[in-house]
């Protein structure tokens, strides 16, 4: 779940989700690669202001739903993840890079949507967690906060 983050001047919960296919939509997601991807997640967690709420995997794309701070724009916490996980992919399972010509993971492009904080999170994790053949689908990482305390707005 997301929480508020307090920064000195501001309390912010920004979400975004996004969906990275591989380059040439490859299927290049396997189980190693899936592991690869979880770790570098929580690395990534560790170092910088972005949090991953759920991050899920199909065997061509990947979703991520993403918390982080108002300072960091979209296209800044898409760029640094993807570079990331990309450069430890790479490193860790060789095989990925010989389908890869390129030597490349990710395709230039990628989705974004902006998630709202009453109702839209759980739809969009539900989404994340149910897109695809679920057969295929593998649930990588979801953040295990406690739940936050109840609004108004849960009972509209």
């Amino acid at each position: 779940m997301s929480e508020y983050i307090h920064k000195s001047h501001n309390v912010s919960v920004l979400m975004y989700h996004f969906v990275c296919p591989a380059k040439y939509r490859r299927v290049v997601i396997d189980d190693e690669v899936d592991q690869v991807i979880r770790e570098t997640c929580e690395e990534i967690e560790k170092r910088y202001e972005i949090k991953f709420i759920e991050v899920g995997t199909d065997k061509d794309h990947v979703h991520f739903l993403i918390q982080s701070v108002p300072t960091y724009s979209p296209q800044k916490i898409i760029q640094r993840v993807k570079s990331i996980i990309a450069k430890e992919v790479f490193a860790k399972c060789p095989q990925v890079k010989k389908k890869l010509w390129g030597g490349e993971f990710w395709t230039d492009g990628y989705y974004v949507a902006t998630v709202g904080e009453h109702g839209n999170e759980a739809v969009i994790s539900k989404y994340v967690r149910e897109q695809g053949q679920e057969k295929e689908y593998k649930k990588l990482y979801q953040s295990a906060l406690e739940p936050k305390q109840l609004s108004l707005w849960d009972y509209m």
